[in-house]
């Protein structure tokens, strides 16, 4: 059985909302950052990180779990994150495998870890879908992985999907009405969007 740590993705540039930290966004009265971890934290057993560089601090009021910085330099993406979270997993009595999610992604499915963890089997890795897309950083990856993971991006590469392909991953599809739980925020648009939607559930 997987005992599972909680990723939350959070090294992003945030270029399409001014450069901030999308996460510190507030929506609906609460940060994105905390609406996520609201989320997750029920299904990780093992607790939750934050991939993000630079000063930890700025986090602090909002997540008290660990910050994790890229453990590579020159900003290789998210991939960087998942190793990150990975290595920092391997020094956790018992845990298995990093579910990793983006983290500007605030509605994000409450049987997530669930559904992906039985969907292992022949493959390794899990990843989550909706709407026929995939969503190669809503995932579910062993800690068997990450000494290829490094070399892999030592070697020059930086594609998630390229790295899932290397490996191979079950592929669990969600819905996306009444609305897709994998929705990004990624644009002034995209956060009136989503709290606009939040009005109409309440």
């Amino acid at each position: 059985m997987a005992l599972i740590l909680g990723l939350i993705l959070a090294g992003g540039l945030g270029r399409r909302m001014g450069g901030v930290d999308k996460p510190l966004l507030p929506l609906g009265g609460a940060p994105i950052l905390s609406r996520i971890a609201a989320r997750l934290r029920p299904q990780c057993p093992a607790g939750l990180a934050l991939s993000a560089n630079g000063d930890p601090s700025r986090f602090s009021s909002v997540f008290d779990g660990p910050v994790l910085p890229d453990s590579l330099p020159g900003s290789l993406g998210p991939l960087a994150g998942i190793l990150a979270g990975l290595e920092h997993a391997a020094g956790l009595p018992g845990v298995t495998h990093v579910l990793s999610v983006p983290g500007d992604a605030p509605f994000l499915p409450g049987d997530l870890a669930a559904r992906l963890a039985a969907s292992l089997g022949a493959s390794p890795i899990a990843m989550a879908a909706s709407g026929g897309r995939d969503h190669y950083t809503a995932a579910l990856w062993p800690l068997a992985l990450r000494d290829d993971l490094r070399a892999w991006l030592e070697a020059g590469e930086r594609r998630v999907g390229a790295f899932i392909a290397r490996h191979g991953a079950a592929v669990e599809e969600w819905p996306i009405e009444p609305v897709d739980s994998f929705i990004n925020i990624n644009t002034p648009e995209d956060l009136s969007r989503a709290e606009a939607w939040l009005r109409r559930r309440t």
